[in-house]
């Protein structure tokens, strides 16, 4: 059974979430406050984490941080706040999505299994001995062990960054739109916009560019999307 970490401090929305997640089969455990959650995060086994902005002891943002510094484990974070400043600092710090209170079960369900999903495909099993590596011009993918490196230098991305370098990678040289990245790496279930796509790649380009500001890597193709040049 697929476990769950729900780091939430209002305990009626945690029960909700918490009922709603277990009616579909997941074991999931809660904390209220940010230094227990992170704690718990890390010594545990969890294949998410649901993560409120607004904890005691420490916000959601700082146990984003400090979880996708030692795990690639998917990341909800929710909150009240509407800002995009929030959405985009939140995804920029290593999470995979942001929830908007007040939402439906449904939706967060939804998301749970759609990206619970995509990251079981990113590190299933392959076959005894099969080495899958992509090189280009200093980058070293490896997609089996999830492996990034620049000039031998290991990088580490968060489950959705490698998602989308990797598709990147794997569609060279063409002209990618906003719309089509986030469709094919976050999909229908995510109910986001392109402006996700847009913090992803800055987060990449800084981690694999020598200088992100002239990127060798990944193109800009002003007003339709992204280009990855080999």
């Amino acid at each position: 059974m697929q476990r769950i970490l729900i780091v939430e401090d209002d305990e009626a929305i945690a029960q909700l979430e918490k009922d709603y997640l277990e009616v579909n089969n997941y074991e999931v455990t809660v904390e209220n406050n940010g230094e227990v959650g992170l704690k718990r995060a890390i010594e545990g086994d969890y294949d998410l984490f649901i993560l409120d902005l607004m904890l005691p002891q420490m916000d959601g943002f700082e146990v984003c941080q400090k979880i996708r510094e030692v795990k690639n484990t998917p990341i909800l974070l929710v909150s009240a706040k509407k800002d995009d400043i929030d959405k985009i600092r939140g995804l920029g710090l290593g999470a995979d999505d942001y929830i908007t209170k007040p939402f439906s079960p449904g939706e967060l369900v939804a998301r749970v299994k759609a990206h619970m999903s995509r990251f079981e495909r990113l590190v299933g099993s392959n076959a005894p001995g099969k080495k899958n590596v992509i090189e280009i011009r200093g980058l070293r993918i490896d997609t089996d062990s999830r492996i990034v490196s620049v000039n031998g230098e290991d990088v580490q991305l968060s489950s959705k960054e490698f998602e989308l370098l990797l598709f990147l990678v794997e569609n060279p040289n063409r002209v990618i739109s906003k719309e089509e990245l986030f469709q094919a790496i976050w999909g229908q279930a995510s109910f986001g916009d392109a402006k996700t796509v847009t913090v992803h790649i800055k987060k990449v380009r800084e981690k694999i560019e020598i200088d992100s500001s002239k990127p060798q890597y990944i193109e800009t193709i002003w007003g339709i999307g992204y280009r990855f040049r080999v």
